[in-house]
This record gives structure tokens, sequence and C-alpha cells, in this order.
């Protein structure tokens, strides 16, 4: 079977919130989705180990908050790479309690529901949720999966119901080439979208820039350099601005929060 066919299917990622005993709760959800729309109806996929899985069990209800491009990806961070277990995930983030249920500020929608179904699977149980409220926060462009993946080079959590062994597909990006019409020779800058230079001349023929012609090319994204750090936690890529460039003795991943220590150069 062909793991990569999964990254086809489209995903948002969404904070998913519950009470553990009068404490808020919450992960990072990415399966959630609308049943039906009258009674309105969410469902949304948990992993068994989460600690909010158990929470949502007891105490029956759940809510759903939809995050935004823009968003603070610490929000993705504290809530998808550590466990309520051990953390409170709400102490630098505040929160609302909109339709009885805790909601993180930073969303742009959210979705108060009561559990009146669920189905179990292996490692996962399918929560169906009916909407006893729901309502903007503010104006932001939803986040996909896609997004999270190739803008903020984040990674999928293990117990994501999305998580899978197979490599992520070689993404191609878009490049541009000059060609000479007179010699065919063909100039391509360092850049995917330099332009050919004024003052350009063929070093084959001697002809100027107005005889080569622009053309759009495909490449394989080409492969990290040094100077690239990946967050051992989240998988968060941090570029250098130069090829050796050493990352920075107090640094802080912007999406999960943790130090240099947990970061290691890329091959």
């Amino acid at each position: 079977m062909d793991m990569t066919a999964f990254y086809n299917l489209s995903y948002g990622v969404y904070l998913c919130t519950s009470w553990d005993n009068g404490a808020p709760v919450g992960c990072v959800a990415n399966s959630a989705m609308q049943i039906t729309s009258s009674p309105a109806t969410i469902a949304v996929s948990i992993n068994k180990e989460n600690y909010t899985h158990r929470c949502i069990e007891d105490c029956g209800h759940f809510a759903i908050t939809v995050l935004g491009e823009h968003c603070d990806p610490r929000l993705i961070g504290v809530f998808g790479f550590r466990t309520s277990a051990e953390v409170n995930k709400f102490e630098e983030f505040p929160y609302a309690v909109r339709g009885k249920l805790p909601v993180p500020d930073g969303g742009i929608s959210y979705f108060s529901c009561k559990v009146v179904e669920k189905m179990d699977t292996a490692t996962h149980t399918v929560f169906l949720g009916e909407v006893i409220d729901a309502g903007n926060l503010q104006k932001d462009a939803p986040m996909t999966y896609a997004y999270y993946h190739r803008v903020l080079k984040g990674k999928t959590a293990a117990k994501a119901p999305t998580f899978n062994q197979a490599p992520m597909p070689e993404e191609e990006v878009k490049q541009y080439e000059y060609v000479c019409r007179i010699c065919s020779y063909v100039y391509r800058g360092e850049t995917p979208f330099e332009e050919l230079p004024d003052d350009w001349v063929c070093p084959i023929c001697g002809v100027g820039k107005e005889e080569f012609c622009r053309r759009e090319v495909k490449a394989a994204r080409p492969a990290a350099k040094s100077g690239q750090y990946v967050c051992k936690v989240c998988g968060y890529v941090y570029d250098g601005k130069v090829p050796f460039e050493e990352l920075p003795d107090d640094w802080v991943c912007p999406l999960c929060g943790v130090g240099k220590s947990e970061f290691e150069r890329m091959p």
C-alpha cells in the first residue's frame, strides 16, 4: 500500500479542549468535520493516549477552536507536543468560557459541543458532538495541514490520526531560466525567480539580454544547507542566513518553545 496517498486528503488544524475536574485541558486535532446541519453535529478524532481523551469521556463535552494561518504558532507547539497531564497549557494562553467550555484566545472560530455518540477504533475514539454554541473570534484564513507543514515547517505528532511513517513527497518548486535564441545557452539564477541582469552578455555568442527568452521550469526543492537546524520535538526548521551560521544560544523554538539543546544540525 502506498502510504503517501494519504497526503492528498485535506485536513485543518484545530485545538480540542475540555475540562478536567474544573481545570482546562486540550490538545491539537487535525481530523474534525461537520457531520450534520440540523442538529449541527461535529466529529473529532482523538488518540486514546492523549490526556484530553479521558477528560472528554468524563466531562461529556468538548470544544473545537479553528486556528488561522497567522495564529501564534506556539499554540500548536504547546497543545500539540506537550501533555496536559504534566503541563498547564493555558498558563501562557488566556482563554474564555464559551458554551460552558474553555476556548483559548488566538483562534478564528469555535464550536462548543455535547458528546452524543462515539465510535471506538484500536487507537482513536471519534467523538460525535452536538453543537451547543459557536462563534467567530477574528478574521483570518483557516490553517490547513499543508500550510502547517510547508510554511510553519512543523511535523505530525505521533498521536495524530494522520501520522504515518511514509516520507513526505518531494516538493517541486518553480524556477526561471533564460535561453539564448542564438546559441541556446541557458542561464539559471542562484534563486528561483532571479531576473537576468541588464548588462548580461552571453558567454558563448556574445549577444545581450534582449536575445534571451525566459521560461519556467520545475526543480526539486534543494537539499538542506549547512546552517539549518531541526527541532527534535516539533520538527521546526531554523534556516541560517549564512551557510555555517550557528544556532543562537538564546534561541527558542517559535512552535513548541524548547531551547537550543533540543535542536540538531541537519545533514
